[in-house]
């Protein structure tokens, strides 16, 4: 059979002459992992359209290209050698590529205090551009904790230290009295409101990084917050969750210091911005608290 000859449409010129910031795909689906697990990716490619007279790039090289992630643990390296492998197909077309990469990270998380573990999702987004500048990497991270209010806390000891005077103002006091009075419901009558909350962090990698420090970051956030959420759990896990939580007493800005003085130290990170959301039980609405150290608009 003779082969037919297939227009390519696209490789004439534009009808309309003008340069575009960004040509690609979104909303790819790609398999690859993080931590040693498979995560059901998304992907969003692209390229900058610099030849103002082309009529467009060649979107089924970008889409052929991913395959050389698909289900290999993802590494900024890897990263890199599929952009230099977008900018090297649209030599003359293109002087910038992009690849964004999302998906949830599974992690298996210890209990507290028992031998119990479980699964965690943490949303992710990996963001890399590359230019004559060369590799710019952002790091998109979400995870959840709890936040104890400290006014509320405040609040709730004073109304104990009420219902001791007047349940004691004309008692002998006896350590076995007082004992059994904090173990009771009508003694520990007021408790402080906690909510469920989220850090949203967008960490700058720092150049030449050979690991996707995901799971370091999570760590570091989770130490810092001291009250993350748990996944299977014993009563003595729960007690010492009661505990963290009483130990940590947190309003929003305290918990955004805490994750800004921590993300300081890290190494892997050459800026950051941050933002932490308390779902409020008190209110209706949120509290939100932001910071940024270092952090580049590009």
């Amino acid at each position: 059979m003779t082969q037919m000859f297939l227009p390519d449409v696209a490789a004439g010129p534009s009808t309309l002459d003008g340069a575009l910031c960004w040509v690609g795909m979104e909303d790819i689906a790609l398999p690859f992992m993080v931590a040693g697990h498979v995560v059901n990716g998304r992907a969003a490619t692209g390229v900058s359209l610099d030849d103002p007279s082309a009529r467009g790039i060649h979107m089924s090289r970008l889409y052929l290209a991913l395959s050389e992630l698909q289900n290999q643990e993802l590494s900024l390296p890897n990263v890199a050698t599929v952009l230099d492998h977008f900018l090297e197909t649209h030599d003359g077309l293109s002087d910038a590529a992009f690849l964004d990469l999302s998906g949830e990270a599974m992690l298996q998380r210890p209990a507290m205090i028992s031998p119990l573990s479980g699964w965690k999702s943490y949303p992710f987004a990996l963001r890399c551009r590359k230019d004559a500048r060369g590799l710019h990497a952002i790091l998109d991270l979400t995870l959840g904790y709890s936040s104890t209010c400290p006014c509320s806390a405040a609040l709730s000891r004073q109304l104990i230290q009420q219902a001791f005077d007047e349940d004691f103002n004309d008692m002998p006091l006896s350590h076995a009295s007082v004992k059994a009075w904090l173990g009771s419901e009508h003694g520990i009558l007021a408790t402080p409101h906690s909510q469920r909350s989220q850090a949203h962090l967008s960490l700058q990698l720092a150049d030449d990084l050979e690991e996707l420090p995901l799971v370091k970051m999570v760590e570091c956030a989770e130490r810092a917050l001291g009250t993350a959420l748990q996944t299977a759990v014993k009563r003595i896990d729960e007690q010492a969750f009661a505990l963290a939580n009483g130990q940590n007493l947190m309003f929003c800005e305290d918990a955004a210091r805490r994750l800004h003085h921590a993300l300081r130290q890290q190494a892997d990170i050459s800026g950051f911005r941050l933002r932490v959301v308390h779902a409020e039980s008190l209110h209706a609405h949120d509290a939100v608290a932001c910071s940024e150290w270092n952090w580049e608009n590009s």
